[in-house]
């Protein structure tokens, strides 16, 4: 395959992620949001098993999605920045992780846990203690990023050749 031609489908994946997760995220937006959130979307964080083009999909739809949440009035900016940079972050551990698939979800749990109780705490003011918040984040994306995650990898694992040319 060419250069350009592997450019291009390294953006197509990057972008149907990101539209993937921005959807996700907007469909379910009362669960979405909020100081006590459950992102759905953030099953994809299992993505970056398949291809490096999970780490650009999932930071840009994590950023859009956050980036509409502000237009909607659920998010701030400080959540808009720290909150997408967690995903990144999250995103180039599981990458970096790929060999294992138990450890692809470890990052992105662990960049939210430690990321975005200190955005709930000075962005929005939240009552309460950071490590409870730790702990309540951490528990949401445990279960978005290792139960969901694990049943969107079985559901893609079969297809991978397929499904992700860049892998």
């Amino acid at each position: 395959m060419s250069s350009s031609k592997n450019n291009v489908q390294f953006m197509t994946e990057a972008a149907m992620i990101a539209a993937i997760y921005t959807v996700l995220t907007l469909v379910l937006a009362p669960i979405s949001y909020g100081p006590v959130q459950f992102r759905v979307s953030e099953a994809l964080c299992v993505l970056p098993y398949f291809t490096s083009a999970g780490i650009p999909g999932l930071f840009l739809g994590c950023l859009i999605s956050n980036g509409v949440g502000m237009a909607m009035g659920t998010t701030i900016l400080p959540d808009v920045v720290f909150g997408s940079l967690a995903t990144l972050i999250g995103a180039i551990g599981s990458y970096v992780l790929r060999k294992n698939k138990w450890l692809v979800c470890i990052p992105p749990i662990v960049a939210n846990a430690l990321i975005i109780p200190f955005v709930l705490r000075y962005a929005y003011g939240s009552p309460d203690l950071i490590p409870f918040m730790m702990l309540t984040v951490g528990i949401g994306e445990v279960i978005s990023c290792t139960v969901l995650g694990l049943i969107v990898y079985g559901a893609l694992k079969k297809y991978k050749g397929t499904l992700f040319r860049t892998a």
